[in-house]
């Protein structure tokens, strides 16, 4: 069995973040005892060097080995090579007992808000998930753009400008789960036989109608796959069970 917590959107800086639910999330994801942590971008509110500096105190407090992707926000004022100074590489992938591969990729661009993963980057993800599909490893791939659209957030604007020509790539993979962030509100769409699942935001105060503070439990099985919805300090209920991709 294989757990993993997904987080997203701490939006760490002067406002737009609630300290005192970071500390109680990371108390609670660190009592859950997960194998890693995948955080999905926007870590940061601005790209400030002060803002990382900040949020690599709190991402330190997490026991977990935690990989992060950057979000747009995180690619703003240069922020883009901060990240990489401070966090760590903005793609990559990580492959566990050789049969669990986690891939990260850099959706963002410097100064926008839109998502664009671009050819190159597109070009050597497919190149890994050819390995994997060889090699029938267990595939998840974490962006912080949604590949598609997430319901109840209003008007469409930020989906990834080469969504398409990504999600076909995900879903001719048959890649298990696809991870993201972005518009704060928690989701689940399946298409194929892959599982696209947003998570909402960790401890911004940017917040949609009465969503909540929350984060995704994934417990992975040889047969399933269950995913929870934590929100912090509240409710923990079971937000989808999916049988595993046979191999």
């Amino acid at each position: 069995m294989t757990l993993i917590a997904h987080i997203s959107d701490l939006h760490v800086s002067k406002s737009e973040f609630d300290e005192g639910i970071l500390m109680d999330a990371i108390t609670e994801i660190n009592n859950l005892e997960p194998d890693m942590i995948i955080l999905t971008g926007d870590i940061t509110n601005n790209g400030y060097l002060v803002e990382f500096e900040q949020a690599k105190k709190y991402l330190e407090m997490f026991e977990a080995p935690l990989f992060a992707i950057p979000g747009n926000h995180d690619s703003r004022n240069i922020g883009y090579q901060t990240f990489e100074e401070i966090i760590g590489e903005r793609s990559w992938k990580l492959t566990m007992d050789e049969e669990f591969t986690v891939i990260g990729l850099d959706s963002s661009s410097p100064d926008e808000s839109r998502g664009h993963i671009g050819n190159p980057q597109h070009m050597w993800l497919e190149h890994q998930l050819d390995e994997c599909v060889i090699n029938e490893n267990f595939t998840i791939v974490a962006l912080h753009h949604h590949v598609v659209p997430i319901p109840q957030t209003g008007r469409e604007r930020n989906v990834l400008s080469d969504a398409g020509d990504i999600l076909k790539t995900l879903t001719t993979h048959e890649v298990d789960l696809v991870l993201s962030g972005h518009k704060h509100v928690s989701n689940i769409w399946k298409i194929n036989d892959t599982l696209i699942v947003n998570a909402g935001s960790l401890c911004s105060t940017k917040l949609r109608g009465r969503n909540k503070n929350s984060y995704n439990v994934y417990n992975i099985t040889d047969t399933e796959i269950e995913i929870f919805l934590n929100e912090v300090n509240g409710e923990k209920f079971l937000f989808g069970k999916y049988p595993r991709n046979e191999l």
